[in-house]
């Protein structure tokens, strides 16, 4: 099971809410994709999405007024 310390994610003053959202969001857009183009994917979507997250592929940008909720 995949299980990031998200603490040096939300060291950079991120909300939960917005990680968890982004993180929802990119599982669904990779769901999408595979099965537009007939792919079997052997790994979650939502651990694909963190990774990609954590990896500074997909990056969030938030709203000033919502850090650190």
């Amino acid at each position: 099971m995949f299980n990031p310390d998200l603490s040096e994610i939300l060291k950079g003053h991120m909300s939960r809410y917005s990680l968890v959202t982004a993180t929802a969001k990119r599982a669904r857009e990779i769901a999408e994709e595979a099965k537009d183009n007939n792919e079997i994917i052997t790994e979650k979507p939502v651990s694909l999405a963190l990774e990609q997250i954590l990896d500074g592929e997909y990056v969030i940008d938030e709203p000033d007024e919502i850090k650190n909720i």
